[in-house]
């Protein structure tokens, strides 16, 4: 997915969003969005003996309808297959701007609640959404602060990976950079020629050097698999538009970006690495996804997956550790924020439904909902359908791109392919009819 919520769900479950509706973040009163009744990343790595460990940004949801933030927060991660849970609850944008571990808002007291309503005691930072939507809590407040988060991560992480380091372990860290606000610990601010965009970056650049350093330290390299991707395509904020302004390009010369269809929206980097097995330096086209996780670490470990777990994760272990260029999957159904947005890779190929990215829709630069045509325009991108920053009239009302002629996706080229168009529709009804596309 091209979108944070959905994309998470599908990591931990292998299973896409779309089947459990689920198209957009959540926020603060949701309940979790996975069932618990369902196998997570977690659940199979503690079936294998791992200890298992969640830190970070958990933006799925706790409760059963709605979390209970003066109280138990569950079910959450603990119930779903992590034996610790340390991080933000919902999104560095939004609130409660608290610390969650375990099943508990840190640092909470009874006699001074988080109450609906009431203004929140934490730092005011462009993008930073909903200060006043729950407050009180100051002792919970003060804990939380935002140049600080990346680093407490990290400490959490390290402490963690110390502590379980004689036994196999299972860590799923989900940092917050370099989602917005962009708050770079004190270290890091000026560091860049990109602003607090740029030193948001070196700060997670360092967060994955401190990683990888404690695992050298306690001589778990070799024996170490560690996988480093993103939820979603860089987003064109604020802060977005001021990088890209001073020349930094978050998705290359991909077309879109976060929320959207197109490819900039949803094609993130994906680095393994795994001393003596996997190759330093390698580099495959192959097509893959984070819903395929699930399947991975089952063959890992040594694990059948039911048919009922990981339904749309495939088993992509080929793909890193050899250069068999068989196929890991044939097809792969990629999802913007709306419904009328649903994508389906097939090999070179890519189908969207609906015209435009079915992303944002902001149409004016320095908003912080700029997407879509407007974008594109902002960005100097091009695009057959799209003209000064609009759909042009008359236009398809489907899509259809060959991404190794056309990587940027300049050229709509459905007309010219309709046979080709139609087969990847129908595919693309047969995997939505279907629980499970593992088998198609």
């Amino acid at each position: 997915s091209a979108v944070c919520t959905p994309s998470r769900y599908a990591l931990l479950t292998g299973e896409y969003p779309f089947r459990k509706n689920l198209w957009f973040p959540v926020f603060l009163k949701s309940g979790l969005r996975i069932d618990t009744e369902r196998t997570t990343v977690g659940d199979l790595m503690k079936r294998a003996g791992y200890a298992t460990a969640c830190i970070g940004k958990w933006h799925l949801g706790f409760g059963e309808k709605t979390p209970n933030w003066n109280g138990d927060l569950k079910p959450g991660p603990l119930e779903l297959g992590f034996d610790y849970y340390f991080g933000v609850p919902v999104v560095n944008s939004h609130p409660p701007f608290v610390y969650v571990e375990n099943h508990r808002v840190l640092g909470l007291v009874s006699e001074d609640p988080l109450q609906y309503g009431k203004g929140a005691k934490t730092k005011v930072f462009p993008e930073k959404m909903g200060l006043e939507l729950i407050g009180g809590a100051d002792a919970a407040h003060t804990l939380y602060d935002d140049n600080y988060v990346g680093t407490r991560l990290t400490e959490k992480s390290l402490i963690w990976i110390k502590d379980h380091k004689d036994q196999p372990f299972f860590l799923y860290l989900a940092t917050t950079n370099i989602h917005h606000p962009f708050t770079p610990h004190p270290r890091f601010q000026g560091s860049s020629e990109c602003g607090r965009y740029g030193d948001f970056v070196h700060e997670l650049d360092w967060i994955v050097g401190e990683i990888l350093h404690t695992l050298q330290e306690h001589n778990l390299t070799e024996n170490t698999l560690v996988i480093f991707t993103s939820d979603n395509g860089g987003m064109l904020n604020q802060g977005g538009q001021a990088a890209w302004k001073q020349g930094h390009r978050m998705n290359a010369n991909l077309l879109g970006f976060k929320f959207d269809a197109w490819e900039g929206g949803h094609r993130v980097p994906f680095i393994a690495r795994w001393p003596d097995k996997i190759e330093s330096g390698s580099v495959s086209d192959q097509l893959i996804s984070n819903i395929d996780l699930m399947a991975t670490l089952a063959t890992l470990t040594d694990q059948t997956l039911n048919p009922n777990e990981g339904p749309d994760s495939f088993d992509i272990l080929p793909a890193l550790i050899s250069n068999d260029q068989e196929p890991v999957r044939e097809h792969l159904v990629q999802m913007a924020s709306r419904k009328t947005h649903l994508a389906l890779r097939s090999g070179n190929w890519v189908y969207i439904t609906a015209k435009g990215g079915g992303g944002f829709s902001g149409t004016r630069p320095g908003e912080h909902l700029l997407g879509g045509p407007a974008a594109l325009k902002f960005a100097g991108q091009v695009n057959s359908d799209i003209e000064d920053g609009r759909i042009k009239k008359g236009g398809s009302s489907a899509q259809l791109y060959n991404l190794k002629l056309d990587p940027s996706q300049r050229k709509n080229v459905i007309r010219k392919f309709p046979v080709r168009a139609r087969l990847m529709r129908f595919k693309l009804e047969e995997i939505r009819k279907e629980s499970s596309s593992r088998n198609l």
